[in-house]
């Protein structure tokens, strides 16, 4: 990972400016521990060095820590975003984000090794944001634990902003914004219910209907939280669960899962600059969205892709 000295941190040591940049004690013993761990300008230097315009300094952050259990599985995965820092992928539908019971070498986690392991050997996946099997769009990997912590500092802080394309079933008129608490349903492992706030973890969702048609409703939903079920339990909660969802009480359809597809992800990126990643919309979620809404339907969602 490179940074590029300004004339705000002319003067300063290197201890100060890795300070500076949230880069743990722990991370910073671990890189004066490389041989290239922390270059100046190319050349390897300690924290005491000082900083003056102009200056690239370059830390060596690819993790030590390898998980040799996790298999390479040889499929493509779109890119959408690669950067020295991170990476962002449209994950497709039915693929799991991380290897889980019964899922030890089908998963995006498998994927990326593949991808990327040969070109960078110390590379280990570390996943910003996740999504459910049944869910297609953009999932965030860190490259190292300095992007990594940066990047969940920001969805901590409810800086990432996430905007979603679902299908729901049921007519929404207008916009709305659900904050409610969420819970475990009857100590459930996996189904979560919507309570008063306090008595579950508190969730915020905007939703937006975009085209309404046949029963059906084409919404834009934008979580400022990130609870486990958020969008599928706030989407029930209203009467109008997402399309597919049978888990939530909506009828079973031909895509064979939930119509609900993470489109856009807004971020800050450990260089500093702002990042918007779009991920186009699955195929089957393509089709489904022209049968009910029509030609006019599919641009308004492509819109946001």
């Amino acid at each position: 990972m490179d940074f590029w000295i300004d004339g705000q941190n002319s003067g300063k040591t290197v201890r100060d400016f890795l300070k500076k940049q949230h880069i743990s004690s722990a991370l910073c013993t671990r890189l004066k521990q490389r041989e290239d761990g922390i270059l100046l300008n190319g050349t390897r230097v300690t924290v005491r060095a000082v900083l003056k315009e102009g200056d690239r300094l370059s830390l060596a952050l690819f993790d030590e820590a390898v998980n040799p259990k996790l298999l390479p599985l040889k499929r493509e995965v779109e890119v959408l975003l690669d950067t020295p820092d991170l990476v962002a992928l449209n994950k497709p539908p039915f693929m799991p984000t991380h290897p889980s019971h019964g899922h030890f070498d089908d998963t995006l986690a498998n994927v990326i090794v593949w991808q990327y392991r040969a070109a960078t050997p110390r590379f280990s996946p570390r996943f910003v944001n996740r999504l459910d099997r049944n869910t297609s769009g953009v999932v965030l990997v860190a490259k190292h634990a300095h992007a990594a912590a940066q990047l969940a500092g920001q969805i901590a802080a409810g800086e990432m902003q996430k905007a979603y394309i679902a299908v729901v079933c049921g007519e929404i008129s207008g916009e709305t914004v659900l904050k409610t608490g969420i819970r475990r349903q009857n100590e459930s492992v996996i189904t979560r219910e919507v309570c008063a706030v306090g008595e579950g973890d508190i969730a915020v969702t905007h939703v937006k209907p975009l085209a309404v048609k046949n029963g059906h409703t084409l919404v834009l939903l934008q979580p400022q939280t990130g609870r486990t079920h958020q969008l599928r339990v706030h989407m029930a909660s209203l009467g109008t669960p997402i399309l597919g969802d049978d888990l939530y009480g909506a009828p079973r359809h031909g895509i064979g899962r939930h119509a609900l597809h993470a489109a856009t992800l807004s971020f800050v990126a450990p260089n500093g600059m702002p990042v918007t990643v779009r991920a186009p919309l699955a195929p089957d979620m393509v089709g489904l969205i022209a049968d009910i809404f029509g030609e006019e339907g599919r641009a308004l969602a492509k819109q946001y892709c």
